[in-house]
Parts: C-alpha cells; sequence; structure tokens
C-alpha cells in the first residue's frame, strides 16, 4: 500500500507501502526490512488454523510491543514526546497496522493476500464482539475499550490493503481522495481517541492533514512508486498539463512535468493549511506532535520546490540539521503558544 505520513516524513524515512503511512503516523521509524523474512513465522504461529489461543492480556501486549521494536529501531522524536500512558495503546495499533500490511504485502498479493485479509476483518470482527483469540485483538480490545474506538478506522484500513492487490493506477484526483480516505483518513481518527479529542469537526481537519500528508508522500514517491508498478499521478491531470504516458513510463522531465508537480504540490499544501488549525484544538499535551504531522508533510513539499520538482532524478528528503531545525521551530511555536495563554 502507499500510506504513509508525519513521522515518516519528519526523519526522512521511506514509507514504501500504504500501511507505512499508518505506522509511521503512530510515531514509529521506518520498517527495518531486515526483519521482513520473519512475518512467514508469525503468520504459522498466529495465522490461521493457529491452535495456540493461550494469551493473556498481559502476554499480548508484550507481543505488540516485541513487534514494534523489532521492527522499528526505537521510539522517534514524536513517540517520546507522547504521554507516556499512550505509548502501549499506540504499539497495540502499530501491530493491528503492522499485521494488515504485511498479510497485504509479504504474502504474495493477489488472491492469497485477499483471503487473508478477510480472516484478519474476521479476527477484528471476533475482537469487537468480546471474543478476541489473536494475540493483537487480545491486546487491541483493551485500547479498544479503554478510548472507546468504533470500528471503522480498522475496517477501513483493511480495505485500503484489500484494494491495493487490485488497483495500480488512478484515473481521477478524487479516486486518489477516496483511497486515502481508506488507506490514511482513518489513522488520523484513530490518533484523535487515543489523544480523547475525536469529534466530527477534528476529524475533518485531521483528514485534511492526512490526505496532505498521503499526497506529499505520493508526489516524493513518484518514482519508486513507479517501479512497482503504481501512479499516483491522475491520468486527468497528466492529460491536462500534455504529459503523456510515453513520457511517464520513460521518467522524462519535462516543463509538462514540472507543471503537473507544482500544480499537484499547491494542491498538497492547500489541504495542510486547512487542517492546521486543528493543533489549536486537541489537548495542549499532544499539540507539538501533531503540528510536528504537519509540518514535516510541509517540509517535504518545500524539498520538492527546492529540487524545482525533479522528483525523476531526486527524491527529496529532510537532512538531519533540517529535521532538528523543523522539530526546534515546532517546539518554539509551541511553547510561544502556550505562553500566550498564560495570565
Amino acid at each position: 500500500m502507499n500510506f504513509r505520513t508525519p513521522v515518516a516524513v519528519v526523519q526522512g524515512n521511506p514509507c514504501e507501502n500504504s500501511a507505512e503511512l499508518a505506522l509511521s503516523v503512530l510515531g514509529f521509524k521506518s520498517y527495518n526490512t531486515a526483519m521482513e523474512s520473519t512475518f512467514a513465522e508469525h503468520l504459522k504461529r498466529f495465522g490461521p488454523g493457529c491452535e495456540d489461543r493461550s494469551f493473556t492480556v498481559e502476554s499480548a501486549r508484550a507481543y505488540c510491543r516485541d513487534l514494534a521494536q523489532s521492527h522499528y529501531e526505537n521510539f522517534s522524536v514524536a513517540t517520546w514526546l507522547l504521554p507516556r500512558k499512550l505509548v502501549p495503546h499506540f504499539y497495540n495499533i502499530y501491530a493491528y497496522c503492522r499485521w494488515a500490511d504485511d498479510l497485504g504485502d509479504e504474502t504474495g498479493g493477489g488472491e492469497h493476500a485477499l483471503e487473508l485479509l478477510r480472516w484478519w476483518r474476521e479476527e477484528l470482527d471476533r475482537c469487537y464482539a468480546g471474543e478476541a483469540r489473536h494475540p493483537v485483538m487480545v491486546a487491541l480490545r483493551t485500547t479498544i475499550e479503554a478510548f472507546r474506538i468504533p470500528k471503522a478506522p480498522f475496517v477501513n484500513l483493511i480495505r485500503a490493503f484489500e484494494q491495493d492487490q487490485v488497483v495500480k493506477r488512478y484515473s481521477t484526483f478524487a479516486q486518489v481522495c477516496e483511497y486515502c480516505v481508506y488507506s490514511a483518513n482513518p489513522v488520523g481518527h484513530l490518533v484523535l481517541y487515543l489523544c480523547e479529542c475525536f469529534s466530527e469537526e477534528n476529524a475533518l481537519l485531521a483528514d485534511k492533514i492526512c490526505t496532505g500528508l498521503q499526497l506529499a508522500n505520493f508526489w516524493q514517491d513518484v518514482a519508486r512508486d513507479l517501479e512497482i508498478g503504481r501512479v499516483y499521478l491522475p491520468a486527468e491531470d497528466r492529460e491536462r498539463f500534455g504529459y503523456a504516458d510515453v513520457d511517464l513510463e520513460a521518467r522524462r522531465f519535462t516543463p509538462a512535468f514540472r507543471a503537473l508537480m507544482e500544480f499537484e504540490v499547491d494542491r498538497a499544501r492547500g489541504l495542510f493549511l486547512e487542517g492546521l488549525p486543528l493543533v489549536d484544538r486537541v489537548p495542549m499535551k499532544v499539540r507539538l506532535d501533531i503540528e510536528l504531522f504537519a509540518q514535516g508533510g510541509l517540509a517535504i513539499l518545500r524539498k520538492i520546490e527546492g529540487i524545482d520538482y525533479n522528483v525523476w532524478h531526486t527524491r527529496p528528503t529532510l537532512s538531519k540539521r533540517e529535521k532538528i531545525q523543523l522539530l526546534a521551530k515546532t517546539v518554539w511555536r509551541t511553547a510561544w503558544g502556550m505562553m500566550r495563554l498564560w495570565p
């Protein structure tokens, strides 16, 4: 799936599939590919037909924690800035996303992946029915109950992974945004639930930020996505700017491509600006995290502009110095906002 976001963007790490957006939004560093081969072992032990159902809540939580820590080097800046009580719940949601992602991308794809994703959906149904048996679902059940999270965001994420198996290109921008409704926006909703500030108004603002983050990563990774047969630049936009399919396949940087990318970058930036009012609507303790998500995406858009939109030649990323500067500026803005509230 081509699903990426905030923290990964802030850190400049690649997110190569849809779940990566969710995972990075949840505050984890990029996936350690050396660990990919172990998913077959996890699937054999905990997948369909597994007879081992003797998981206590404690052992299930430990499994989710170990899964996160074995796949990711450590918590990112955004995660260690979170209130400590939220960290185990982020682990649980991460584990859910990680399993869904691997079921879609690490099992050969196609009908077999769809079959496994249907099984994962059934496990989610059991979780909500109070009959959780998979270790991830046993742990996730505690998070769902603690924060009263509805099923929809989790179901929508599965739907996005399912879509990845059958849709590789998009005709219209509306179709790309519809994909983001399932691949990116549910993550924002989950974060709002964990921060205990979910409302319809906040969700709409979070959707703007998450869709903007997804688009920023699409435009950052045009070349990488084409390598795996995926194109997120809408056909209608390519036609509008006169960028032919033959030029796309040849990765030609032309005036038409530059104009196309400038248009897409401006459109993504507009979504971020529409969503930024969310920062002032969430609890003070998580404002820095939320703003970092948005500022990381905006920074990537500026990097694309900085290379004159030639993402065929260079993948725009943030340097260590730029990441530190971004964090410092965000911390300063947050601190200044807090001081203004003092009597």
